[in-house]
């Protein structure tokens, strides 16, 4: 567990400081209604998290909880003038809460751990009786690049999932989310592709391909420490990938489903 916490730990806050809601998160965003309680686990510097609180409205209570301080400092300073929106500092293998929200929702958030299972079991008890949980997640298996990036890159993307993967963390957690809910008790479960893709001289384009660069370098170093990779491949790879964006990329797609069900144990799952 402790290897994947130092591994998921985040270096960089500029790719989430930019993701919104009705971006970012679409399905819940069309859950959301005036009056809600809702809980976003694993909520960053709340980019995501504000978005909630305005679509809940004053009526609504929101609460965004990560387990880095820094994180949770940024988003209180940015986001204090929000009466219905508070953030506070918990892991979500620990959560200090029981039956009180209409929704509990986690993004891109259990890839990054070694018992996912452990983890929604906390966002299930933190929902009301007939309250739902969401989660929204990757399948890093199934990225796909137009044209194929560099043999460079490749190389390093194969050593990303196997540092990964060392780390007890599940790289295609997306397409098992499904089973995960209905072994966990949750029924009416429903799955919504939120696939990320983008296209050259789309708007997006620069900053979801870009996304790579950053973890190339903040992750590559990291990679390099646990002796997976070495700092002639991350260097090659960097420059690469970057000529391969400039000069040849047309789409990148990666692999996102929205999973959703309701805390209504006496019910039969049902997937959809």
């Amino acid at each position: 567990m402790e290897k994947a916490k130092s591994r998921a730990k985040l270096n960089d806050s500029s790719v989430i400081d930019t993701r919104s809601l009705t971006w970012s998160h679409r399905r819940l965003a069309e859950l959301l209604k005036p009056g809600m309680t809702v809980l976003d686990v694993g909520c960053g510097t709340g980019a995501i998290t504000s978005g909630i609180a305005e679509a809940v409205g004053p009526t609504g209570k929101v609460i965004g909880i990560d387990n880095d301080i820094d994180l949770i400092t940024k988003a209180r300073q940015r986001y204090q003038d929000i009466p219905s929106l508070s953030f506070e500092t918990a892991d979500i293998y620990d959560l200090p809460y029981e039956n009180q929200f209409d929704i509990v929702t986690s993004a891109r958030v259990l890839q990054w751990l070694a018992h996912p299972e452990k983890a929604l079991e906390n966002l299930i008890r933190s929902a009301k009786q007939g309250g739902k949980v969401i989660v929204l997640d990757y399948n890093h298996e199934k990225i796909y690049w137009q044209p194929e990036v560099p043999a460079s890159m490749h190389y390093f993307y194969e050593k990303f999932l196997q540092w990964r993967a060392d780390a007890a963390m599940n790289n295609a957690i997306a397409d098992h989310l499904a089973a995960m809910f209905e072994k966990s008790g949750l029924t009416q479960i429903h799955i919504s592709p939120q696939h990320e893709e983008v296209q050259r001289n789309e708007e997006g384009f620069e900053s979801a391909t870009s996304i790579w660069s950053g973890v190339v370098s903040t992750k590559g170093a990291q990679m390099i420490a646990d002796g997976i990779i070495d700092k002639k491949s991350i260097e090659v790879a960097s420059m690469e990938y970057q000529k391969w964006r400039e000069e040849k990329a047309e789409k990148q797609q990666m692999y996102l489903l929205a999973v959703e069900g309701l805390n209504y144990p006496h019910l039969q799952a049902k997937a959809c």
